[in-house]
C-alpha cells in the first residue's frame, strides 16, 4: 500500500458545527455578549496555518471561523502551508512587514521577532484567568518579559506508536519502559523483519522531538542556565552512541524523513515502531471500513510514552503552536476578537474534541475534555502540554534558542553521527560551533 499526504490527513471527521448558541448572536450584539474587542470598520483577516494531519482539526477550525464571521461580519480567509514552510514564511512576513494578519507558528519562533508582533497580553491574561490558567510550557513559548507575544494554541503530542502483535512476536509481552529495553526490542523486531524507524531528517515535529528526546534522556543539553553552549559533553556522547546503535535497526532512509514519512511507512506496513502524533493511528481507524488491511492494523496499534533514559525521568519536547498577530495588520482589534472567539469554551472545546487527540489544550480548564478517555490510545497524548520541556533547555527562550532549532543544529548532529558522515566527537564539535553562532554570552 502507498499513502499520500491526503491519506494521512483523512482521519477522524470533525464534530458537527453545532448551533451558534446565545453567547454569540450577531454583530449588533457583539460587544454585549462577552467579546472584548470591536472589529474595525471594513475589517477582513487572513490567517496562515499549518496543514493538518487530522482532518477533524481543520474541519472544526473552519466551522468555528464561519461562526465568527456570522457573529461579527468579519470575513476570515484561512490559508495553509506545509509544516516545514511555516517557519520561513513567518520570518519573512515579520521582517518585510507584509503578509497574513495572523499565523500559527512553531515552538519559540515568536522570540525571533518579538518586536514585530502585536501585544496580546490583555487577552492572554483574560483567557488564563477565565479558564484555569495556562500550562507553563506552552506559555513560555508565547511570552517574553511578562508579555504575551501570541496565544499558545495547542501542543501536538509525540508518543511511541507500535504494532502490538509484532512486539509480542519479537518476544516482548509489553513495550519497554526504558531506553535499554527499547534497543533490545528494536534489535529483535529487525530480526523478525519488522524494523523500527525514527526521524533523523528535518521534520519540524518528528525530527526535533526525537533528537531532543535522545539528548535529554541521556542527561545532555544544548546550553546551561546562563545560555552557555554545553552540547559537547560526556552525556551528549552517550546519547549519540545510543542513537548509533538504535539507527542500525531502522528501515533505510530515516535521515531524509520529514514529518509525513514515518506515517506513510507505518501505514504501509513497512515498519513496526515510530514516534508520532495520534495521526497514524487515526488514519488507520477512520479508513478501516474501506480497507481490510487497515482494519486489521487499527486493532493492532498501541501507543505509549517514550521510554525513560539514564536521566531517570520522562523528558520530551513536544511541538507547540502559537497564534500570533503581526503588528503590521491594519485590523488588530478584529484579529484579537477572532482569537478570543476561537479560544472561548464553545469553540475551543469542540476543536479539541474534533482534533481527536492530536491537538492538546493549553488552557487547564480543558484538560478533562472527553476525547482523552474516548480511546485508550489517546491517553499517551493527554498531558503533552502539562509535561513538555521547552526547547533550549536549560537556558532561556529567545532568539538564540529559536534560531538554533530553526537551523536544525541538534537534528543534524545526530544524523551525521548515525550515518557515519562524522564521528561522534566531530558531530558534537560541529554542533557546538553552529550553536555558538546564535548563543553569544
Amino acid at each position: 500500500m502507498k499513502f499520500t499526504r491526503r491519506d494521512v490527513i483523512r482521519t477522524t471527521a470533525g464534530a458537527a458545527a453545532g448551533a451558534l448558541g446565545s453567547q454569540f448572536v450577531g454583530s449588533s450584539a457583539f460587544a454585549q455578549e462577552g467579546l472584548k474587542y470591536k472589529p474595525e470598520d471594513g475589517a477582513k483577516l487572513r490567517l496562515l496555518r499549518w496543514s493538518p494531519f487530522v482532518q477533524g482539526d481543520e474541519d472544526q477550525w473552519l466551522a468555528n471561523t464561519k461562526r465568527f464571521t456570522e457573529a461579527t461580519g468579519v470575513e476570515v480567509r484561512v490559508d495553509k502551508e506545509s509544516w516545514e514552510d511555516i517557519r520561513p514564511k513567518a520570518a519573512v512576513a515579520a521582517n518585510v512587514g507584509s503578509g497574513p494578519d495572523l499565523m500559527l507558528v512553531w515552538f519559540d519562533d515568536p522570540h525571533q521577532y518579538p518586536d514585530k508582533l502585536h501585544d496580546v497580553t490583555e487577552l492572554g491574561e483574560y483567557l488564563g484567568s477565565k479558564y484555569g490558567g495556562w500550562h507553563d510550557g506552552p506559555k513560555q513559548y508565547a511570552t517574553r518579559e511578562g508579555k504575551f507575544l501570541g496565544l499558545p494554541l495547542a501542543t501536538i503530542g509525540n508518543a511511541i506508536v507500535y504494532r502490538e502483535s509484532w512486539v509480542k512476536e519479537a518476544g516482548f509481552s509489553e513495550f519497554p519502559k526504558d531506553t535499554a529495553g527499547l534497543l533490545e526490542l528494536c534489535k529483535a523486531l529487525q530480526a523478525k523483519g519488522h524494523p523500527a524507524g525514527f526521524t533523523h531528517g528535518h521534520g519540524v515535529g518528528d525530527g526535533n522531538n526525537y533528537a531532543h528526546w535522545l539528548l535529554w534522556s541521556h542527561g545532555g543539553q544544548m546550553v546551561d542556565e546562563s545560555g552557555k553552549v554545553t552540547i559537547n559533553s560526556p552525556e551528549t556522547l552517550k546519547a549519540i552512541e545510543y542513537a548509533q546503535e538504535l539507527y542500525k535497526t531502522f528501515i533505510p532512509g530515516t535521515e531524509s524523513w520529514l514529518d509525513v514519512n514515518n506515517n506513510r511507512a507505518f501505514l504501509a506496513g513497512e515498519l513496526s515502531v515510530i514516534a508520532n502524533g495520534i495521526s497514524a493511528y487515526n488514519t488507520a481507524k477512520i479508513n478501516k471500513d474501506n480497507d481490510p488491511k487497515l482494519a486489521e492494523m487499527a486493532k493492532d496499534i498501541r501507543t505509549t510514552n517514550l521510554p525513560i533514559g539514564p536521566v531517570g525521568k520522562s523528558v520530551e519536547l513536544f511541538q507547540v503552536t502559537t497564534a500570533v498577530i503581526f503588528d503590521y495588520t491594519p485590523y488588530p482589534n478584529a484579529a484579537k476578537a477572532y482569537l478570543q472567539f476561537m479560544f472561548e469554551e464553545p469553540q475551543m472545546a469542540q476543536w479539541v474534541t474534533s482534533s481527536a487527540g492530536y491537538c492538546c489544550q493549553t488552557l487547564k480548564a480543558f484538560d478533562n475534555n472527553p476525547v482523552w478517555t474516548a480511546d485508550p490510545n489517546n491517553a499517551a497524548y493527554a498531558k503533552a502540554s502539562a509535561t513538555l520541556r521547552p526547547n533550549g533547555y536549560a537556558g532561556p527562550l529567545g532568539y538564540a534558542s529559536a534560531a538554533t532549532m530553526a537551523d536544525y543544529v541538534l537534528v543534524d548532529m545526530f544524523a551525521k553521527a548515525v550515518t557515519g558522515q562524522a564521528t561522534p566527537q566531530e558531530a558534537m564539535e560541529e554542533a557546538e560551533k553552529r550553536a555558538n553562532r546564535y548563543y553569544r554570552v
